[in-house]
């Protein structure tokens, strides 16, 4: 009888696991953002469908490129995530466009919640992503050519020619995060301490004062 009773209570704790991970998906046609409500819970909260309207599936900062020129590193991302299309809320995608100058460089950064596809609209790049074990991932893409980034793995996008390149990123979450290896650690707030650093890097105290001047700390 107990033998029966376990059974019983694992079948029913299987059946309510597998309803439970049925429900993440959306219980209504759309969950546009309210961006006023400065709530956030994995998400933002719903507008009410009646003050929703066609702009916030809408936008337009995607069609013509951004400047690079007062890029440190000449290149330029142009996001259209849930900040600035509220219609993505909860859809789990989102898409951006880079641009890069001639030498420009997107530097080694990593999208904590999502996997990355790059379409080249324009240029030549040279593009690559590091594996858990060390291993370089790289190519040569060039205009009309596809390469995905892992979710959550160091990437990076590099324009070594002498004319301007762009690309179009699709992501797999509506705000995918970007965390960029330099400014992360060397300009972070409260700063990570100069011992800590020299060790993991293995160079003198001195080198990482002089690295940390390029890194003003984050706000």
């Amino acid at each position: 009888m107990a033998t029966s009773m376990i059974h019983i209570f694992v079948t029913f704790m299987l059946v309510a696991a597998h309803m439970a991970i049925a429900d993440t998906n959306m219980l209504q046609d759309f969950c546009v953002a309210d961006l006023s409500n400065g709530v956030k819970v994995n998400g933002y909260p719903c507008k009410d469908p009646a003050k929703v309207t066609p702009e916030d599936f809408y936008f337009v900062g995607l069609a013509t490129a951004a400047a690079t020129a007062n890029s440190t590193m000449g290149s330029a991302v142009t996001g259209a995530n849930v900040e600035k299309v509220p219609g993505l809320n909860t859809m789990g995608v989102s898409i951006s466009r880079i641009d890069y100058a001639p030498g420009g460089l997107n530097p080694p950064h990593l999208h904590p919640r999502a996997s990355e596809a790059i379409f080249v609209l324009e240029g030549r790049l040279f593009v690559g992503f590091l594996t858990t074990g060390g291993k370089l991932i790289s190519k040569h893409v060039n205009k009309g050519d596809v390469f995905v980034f892992p979710k959550a793995l160091l990437h990076f996008q590099q324009n070594p020619n002498n004319a301007p390149a762009s690309v179009l990123a699709a992501f797999d979450s509506q705000l995918p995060g970007t965390q960029v290896v330099g400014p992360s650690l060397f300009g972070a707030n409260p700063p990570i301490p100069d011992d800590l650093l020299a060790k993991a890097f293995g160079v003198g105290a001195p080198e990482i004062q002089k690295i940390k001047g390029k890194f003003p700390p984050k706000k």
